[in-house]
């Protein structure tokens, strides 16, 4: 059996790709229908799901021709793992940087994020990898 961070490290690749592709059936399959979404600090007041399937929707997406994680961190919580990270996103019409949070949590389906937070960065804030101060913080 694979361990908690291996199967989200999977997960984590294939969101990665769904961005990339984009692929609103891995959103539609892994994003829990309750979950809570905080963006740029705003909780977002529509159901996060529908609004992040629709986004992915290839006539609507945005297109991506690079996007990159770095400094993935994952946190094993036995039925929860929480994810860390960086992400660096270019298009032809875009490109941007923030900094994330997921929650995963194992239900009876199966792996789904019941929460998330992501920030934008501006150039000012980009730091790069190697200068990074990362923490770890266990949950009792």
């Amino acid at each position: 059996m694979p361990s908690v961070e291996t199967e989200i490290a999977e997960l984590e690749e294939l969101l990665r790709q769904a961005d990339l592709k984009p692929n609103p059936t891995f959103f539609q399959t892994y994003l829990d229908d309750r979950m809570v979404l905080m963006v740029d600090g705003d909780i977002c007041s529509h159901s996060p799901k529908a609004y992040i399937v629709d986004k992915h929707q290839p006539l609507k997406a945005q297109r991506f021709d690079r996007v990159e994680i770095t400094d993935l961190k994952i946190l094993d919580q036995g039925d929860t793992a929480i994810v860390t990270g960086f992400g660096n996103y270019e298009g032809p019409d875009v490109s941007f940087s923030l900094n994330f949070m997921r929650i995963w949590v194992k239900k009876a389906e199966g792996w789904k994020i019941v929460a998330g937070s992501m920030t934008h960065l501006d150039e000012a804030r980009v730091v790069p990898s190697s200068s990074r101060i990362t923490a770890e913080i266990t949950i009792h």
